[in-house]
């Protein structure tokens, strides 16, 4: 069993250099590396393979990647992400099952990460900030799902190129689109390995990490509309729904003494409930960042996903 590892980039970066290292460390027979840079690279960094496809997706850059593969896996990482040794081994073992067809793991947050960026995804990885998700972002139990983000998803190539490949200029949300295809009009399973471990560098509390909040939010609120198969669920309109509480409960509260000691009470309850969640955390100044970043988190999500909700068309 063959693995191509895949990655999209718009250039070459120190985070891209740390990928080629870890990758090429990787422990596995056979494996071969494609890169999809926007332009030449003129820089050597042995048996890996350039690919200058011009300014395009994501999605774009790891199609044109699998046409130029000869491996049985598709491995999709991140250029801001780098994998265990163990990767590619411990993901070969759940392709032994023919009806998987595809496998995704964790993206743990490196200890390189800065102060903020581990913030950010101690904000991700916690039930409060990444909900049901939060298997994304640390290991837990192998379970089956219907979307993975590909930062971290190995596809078998037959599967990909029998639903054509990711085929859209989506970006955030292509990987949604590739998993409804694998599971609902393949019928193949996609399985959360725990084992099949990446490292992922996270965006910095705060502003980068809510613009990438705001446009994840985005584009679930207008898949909602679009692909409602694995988007309308109710688990996604809740921070709207806090918004508009929010907003509502602040307004109300001016007129009705009930209304405005419920308001608080609710608001009370709410960030106790945060601070909870995030009572695991030792760093009194880390856990702080942590609450407002879940507070904010919530806030932007809910915006997000209306904005999509009412958009009538959303491209990128």
């Amino acid at each position: 069993m063959k693995f191509s590892i895949i990655i999209p980039v718009k250039c070459i970066t120190d985070d891209l250099k740390e990928t080629i290292k870890y990758c090429r460390e990787i422990d596995y027979p056979d494996f071969e590396i494609i890169i999809l840079p926007d332009n030449k690279v003129d820089e050597e960094f042995g048996e890996v393979k350039f690919i200058p496809t011009g300014n395009v997706t994501p999605s774009e850059k790891r199609d044109i990647g699998t046409k130029h593969s000869s491996g049985d896996i598709l491995a999709f990482i991140d250029a801001d992400a780098f994998p265990k040794k163990d990767w590619l081994k411990n993901a070969s073992k759940y392709f032994n099952d023919e009806s998987v067809g595809a496998v995704g793991g964790p993206g743990i947050t490196p200890d390189s990460d800065n102060f903020l960026q581990k913030a950010g995804g101690e904000v991700y990885s916690s039930l409060l900030g990444g909900g049901k998700f939060t298997y994304r972002y640390k290991p837990q139990k192998k379970i089956e799902v219907d979307d993975f983000p590909s930062m971290n998803l190995l596809v078998r190539k037959k599967v990909f190129e029998e639903i054509g490949g990711f085929k859209t200029n989506f970006w955030p949300g292509e990987d949604t689109i590739l998993c409804l295809n694998i599971t609902k009009k393949l019928g193949k399973k996609i399985i959360y390995a725990p084992d099949v471990v990446v490292y992922h560098h996270r965006r910095p509390l705060f502003i980068p990490h809510l613009l990438q909040v705001y446009s994840y939010a985005s584009h679930r609120g207008y898949f909602a509309k679009k692909y409602p198969q694995t988007s309308l669920r109710l688990f996604f309109f809740i921070p709207s729904l806090f918004d508009i509480g929010l907003i509502a409960g602040f307004i109300l509260s001016f007129y009705n003494t009930i209304l405005r000691n419920l308001y608080l009470f609710i608001l009370i309850l709410y960030f106790l409930m945060i601070i909870f969640t995030t009572l695991n955390i030792k760093n009194l100044k880390m856990r702080l960042y942590v609450i407002l970043g879940i507070f904010l988190t919530h806030i932007v999500y809910g915006l997000g996903f209306i904005k999509g909700l009412i958009k009538k068309r959303l491209e990128h």
